[in-house]
């Protein structure tokens, strides 16, 4: 698994004189939580101006962001792609899947980058593509899965990069080295916890408080959608079950592995050491194991273990900020490869 340093400046984010050009950037979606996180971000980034923050849809009344007061003053307009392509060069879509699947390919057509933290271009099989995303007919020319630690350097000339989810997020920066190294033997067993804001902006009786204080249910049993996703980019059969907890934000995944056999606790350790040794925001805690709060609103995924050498067993527990990381903070990495800037860059 190639796992890309942090980058530094290069002459795609500067002018002829030399000095830094600021990129102008907008969010559709800014209304939602992944959508609020990324323009408290944007707002704030050194190296772009973001020139416009819209809603989900076209008829929204325009309003603030209350919690952005001060970072981003400006009102929420409604979604308008005319508006999109007039302001901006690269647009962030936070947006539900069927209105991602309309929206961005016209944005490419018109000669704009997308960075969409949809679902709806993750799927590359056809039939899977239409069983999970069926509004998404097809991947435009230029798409890349955009994981920034295994996939910089596609990431870096990519017309549309699809976000991963929040849960394979977590998922492959565990296991991706691991099955790389050909250490993993069977099925892979993911048992993943999140926060209620995971779940979107719209109420359900799955997302009432009543519901959910106090209370752990796990749901998608064999029919959840990021399922399908883990294992496209692991290339194995994975058991994937979702939990919803009551807290804000935050997921944390337990994964049992079955080792190849004589695969010792060090071998494991040297695995992630070595992938992650240039990596901006994975955190290796090994048999300290991490906790939700060390990550939350932070952009870190951090990855702990507990191997059990005479069985062949491994525990990664591995959590992250659901919208961070998980979302809007990923797509800024992502951003940051494409203009050629340290990955840390607004982030940190």
């Amino acid at each position: 698994m190639a796992i890309a340093a942090p980058v530094h400046q290069t002459s795609d984010a500067v002018d002829a004189s030399g000095r830094a050009r600021r990129i102008r950037v907008a969010v559709a979606g800014a209304t939602g939580y992944a959508g609020q996180e990324l323009v408290r971000l944007l707002a704030r980034h050194p190296a772009v101006t973001l020139t416009a923050a819209m809603s989900s849809g076209a008829t929204s009344t325009p309003r603030p962001l209350p919690a952005l007061a001060r970072i981003w003053d400006k009102a929420v307009t409604p979604l308008d792609i005319e508006v999109l392509v007039s302001s901006a060069d690269i647009v962030f879509l936070a947006l539900p899947e069927a209105a991602s699947a309309e929206i961005a390919p016209k944005l490419v057509e018109r000669g704009l980058r997308v960075i969409d933290l949809s679902g709806a271009f993750r799927i590359r099989d056809a039939a899977d593509r239409l069983r999970w995303y069926p509004a998404t007919a097809a991947l435009p020319a230029g798409t890349v899965y955009g994981l920034p630690e295994r996939d910089a350097a596609s990431i870096k000339d990519a017309k549309l990069i699809s976000c991963p989810g929040c849960y394979p997020t977590a998922a492959l920066l565990a296991l991706q080295p691991l099955a790389d190294a050909a250490l993993v033997e069977g099925t892979v067993i993911v048992d993943a916890k999140s926060g209620i804001s995971g779940a979107g902006k719209a109420p359900t009786d799955r997302t009432h408080f009543s519901e959910n204080h106090g209370s752990v249910a796990a749901y998608g049993v064999f029919s959840h959608r990021h399922n399908a996703e883990i294992e496209q980019e692991l290339k194995r059969e994975v058991t994937f079950v979702p939990h919803l907890v009551p807290l804000d934000r935050g997921i944390l995944e337990t994964i049992y592995v079955s080792l190849r056999k004589g695969t010792t606790e060090a071998q494991v350790a040297r695995t992630l050491e070595d992938a992650y040794r240039d990596a901006a925001f994975v955190r290796l805690t090994g048999a300290a194991l991490p906790e939700i709060k060390h990550v939350a609103y932070t952009n870190f995924c951090d990855i702990g273990w507990k191997v059990d050498e005479g069985r062949s067993r491994l525990a990664l527990i591995v959590v992250l900020d659901n919208l961070v990381k998980g979302a809007a903070g990923q797509a800024v990495q992502n951003l940051n490869i494409v203009l050629g800037l340290d990955e840390r860059t607004g982030l940190l």
